[in-house]
């Protein structure tokens, strides 16, 4: 079996509730960074690494999305009847996505330096991780209210706690998502599971990371962008 990812899944179908009037016409995604859509800037990251499938996964304000990825090559999982989470989500487009391990995207984050993507590639160990989780310490996280997700042991091992963040780039194995029988669910089900067997790990992002889950990471993502082109 394929043992490099060769796919990338990328979570637009979310509310972005957090944006207040910015998501009353159009979804998350769609939100513009830096001259272009939030989705267009993920989608250049997984294109770099030349995947043989990327899908987004659709819900609140679907319709915006797919006029906007009309006649591009990304395959569309749309969750019409009610929205899954990332581990639901991440489940239900497994047939689109059609490889036994996968890149997963958060759209709603900004980065300045190496490719995250590249990144986590470089450090994936298919033997010893069912999942290798892209992180940054604190320090460089731009915009993060609160404090790390994550620690790492001597073998990159993660635990909760500590001060290393999620950037919300990973590479996963799909099929584990069958040991969680609900419909609806988060990744951290899966990551939970997987923690307690050792089969977690992390990786750090060499760069600067930003969240753009609220309004006012957008100014700072573009700063931060900004700053890192000079």
């Amino acid at each position: 079996p394929m043992t490099q990812p060769d796919a990338v899944m990328i979570f637009a179908a979310g509310f972005g509730t957090r944006m207040g009037t910015l998501t009353a016409e159009r979804p998350k995604p769609m939100i513009p960074v830096a001259g272009k859509p939030l989705i267009d800037h993920a989608l250049e990251l997984a294109r770099t690494v030349a995947p043989r499938r990327i899908v987004a996964n659709t819900h609140y304000k679907a319709g915006v999305l797919h006029a906007h990825l009309h006649g591009s090559d990304v395959l569309v999982s749309h969750e019409a009847e009610q929205i899954l989470d990332t581990g639901g989500g991440l489940k239900k487009a497994r047939p689109l996505l059609d490889s036994s391990c996968v890149y997963t995207l958060n759209p709603d984050v900004a980065w300045s330096g190496a490719n995250p993507l590249k990144t986590l590639d470089d450090s994936w160990d298919p033997a010893q991780m069912d999942a290798l989780l892209l992180c940054v310490p604190t320090a460089r996280a731009v915009g993060r209210i609160g404090g790390g997700d994550f620690s790492v042991d001597a073998e990159a091992r993660i635990s909760r706690g500590g001060d290393l963040v999620y950037t919300g780039a990973q590479i996963v194995k799909p099929a584990l998502l069958d040991r969680i029988c609900e419909e609806v669910f988060s990744l951290n089900a899966l990551w939970d599971l997987l923690i307690g067997e050792g089969r977690a790990a992390a990786v750090e992002f060499p760069g600067q990371w930003c969240d753009v889950g609220r309004p006012e990471g957008i100014a700072q993502a573009e700063h931060m962008m900004a700053a890192a082109d000079v």
